[in-house]
């Protein structure tokens, strides 16, 4: 069987698109290793996970052993060092004071790398790419596969540093160059500079693909976020309503998904005072959970407004089930936002339930086509508010969306879409005939 090594700078606990690409290589009769991280706060994830017997998943150590002494006894740690510091420093001393000054200056370097914030994110970081690359190399796998830039540089070394260097695949899920917190000018030279050594580019729609070739002068591959296809009926039930405490016949507004600038959630929270019936309900977490939810305190219809933390994507369609309608509201600060075509779109199409979604080319082309929700301007809250004032009040409506969606998902789903990742695969490494048929039998 052909070897497959992908590398994804996460925890690999929320990423459906990696574990969808990882699983349809292994059906396919590729064996996959996935490099992720370890969270050591997580006691529910390992680091050596075996998914199905050709796809297996490596967490390499987030902290060097300092810097998890350090997260593990705090003070302690730093005194008990101090104290062996105090009886080899005099000894040194005697020795060379050369010596003794390389070595209090390391001392000094370690002490900046855990207190100074932006030097230990350098180390940690420096840290988990080198051992990514060492678990990568050692893979010596017949293709590599880097998810974003982040884990592009470890997958160059992996692949290219070799006398016979290996095909490189470039999965890039975000518009790395035009993204909110990037600095545009700087990532566009790396990642134009790291793009010399890639065989295959991949990305997420025609709208970044084109703009793609507008930057870079070729055009990749698109492979769209698509949900995998399921019959939401034979997920698990909950009880959603139980959960967050509201009865059973009140109607649930659901956004689930990061909770990150520039996706309109503080918008959703302000559209409250208008939006007449309903309660709304964030399932996910990230940077803004708790701006939002002193928003949600201050707000006048604090008590119809839920959190609950981000859930297993294994888990999540039966969250998803119990919504009355669902939001996509991303707003126009960056590129990467007004192309996206993000898989909680059709991750509400999949479960039958309608959107209310912003106007951008992508999302908008599916919504207006397939009749599965209404589109609005994400940056006007009272927009937001009377579209889903027209839902809540129009059943007929929402349920004549909701039943478009079981039409727009036999078109919008992964099962159309992955033969195209498997093209891309097959053109660089094909799978003899034995072989498929072995992995399917």
């Amino acid at each position: 069987m052909k070897k497959v090594t992908m590398f994804v700078w996460n925890h690999f606990t929320n990423d459906a698109r990696v574990n969808r690409e990882c699983t349809t290589l292994a059906e396919r009769g590729y064996e996959v290793d996935l490099i992720a991280i370890d969270d050591p706060k997580n006691p529910v994830i390992s680091a050596y996970e075996e998914i199905s017997k050709s796809f297996r998943v490596h967490r390499v150590k987030r902290y060097p052993w300092m810097l998890q002494a350090y997260q593990d006894h705090g003070k302690k740690f730093l005194l008990v060092v101090a104290g062996v510091q105090v009886a080899i420093i005099p000894s040194l001393f005697f020795i060379s004071f050369t010596l003794m000054a390389a070595y209090f200056m390391s001392l000094v370097l370690a002490a900046g790398m855990i207190k100074i914030k932006k030097m230990r994110k350098w180390f940690i970081n420096g840290a988990i790419i080198t051992r990514m690359i060492v678990k990568g190399y050692i893979q010596n796998a017949d293709i590599y596969h880097a998810n974003d830039l982040n884990t592009l540089p470890q997958a160059i070394v992996c692949s290219k540093l070799r006398l016979k260097p290996k095909p490189l695949i470039y999965d890039s899920h975000e518009v790395q160059s035009d993204r909110t917190g990037y600095n545009k000018e700087r990532i566009k030279r790396i990642e134009s500079f790291m793009l010399k050594f890639v065989d295959q580019m991949i990305v997420e729609n025609h709208t970044r693909a084109s703009y793609n070739e507008e930057i870079y002068g070729f055009y990749p591959k698109t492979l769209y976020n698509y949900s995998e296809k399921y019959d939401i009926h034979t997920k698990p039930k909950i009880n959603l309503h139980h959960k967050i405490g509201i009865n059973e016949d009140e109607k649930i507004l659901l956004y689930q998904g990061g909770l990150q600038q520039g996706r309109g959630l503080e918008l959703l929270i302000k559209a409250m005072d208008d939006i007449e019936e309903g309660h709304l309900l964030f399932i996910g977490g990230g940077k803004l959970t708790q701006e939002l939810k002193n928003l949600s305190k201050n707000s006048s219809e604090a008590h119809r407004i839920h959190f609950l933390d981000k859930v297993p994507f294994q888990e999540l369609p039966s969250y998803t089930r119990e919504a009355y309608l669902g939001f996509q509201v991303l707003q126009n600060i960056c590129f990467n936002h007004y192309s996206a075509s993000s898989n909680k779109l059709f991750e509400y199409m999949m479960a039958h339930v309608p959107v209310i979604s912003c106007d951008f080319p992508e999302i908008k082309k599916v919504v207006n086509e397939t009749k599965t929700g209404l589109v609005v301007d994400p940056h006007n809250a009272a927009d937001i508010a009377r579209a889903v004032n027209k839902l809540v009040k129009d059943e007929a409506l929402r349920n004549s969306l909701s039943e478009n969606t079981k039409h727009a998902k036999e078109i919008y789903n992964w099962n159309n879409e992955k033969a195209k990742l498997i093209d891309i695969y097959d053109e660089f490494a094909p799978l003899t005939s034995k072989a498929i048929l072995l992995n399917i039998n």
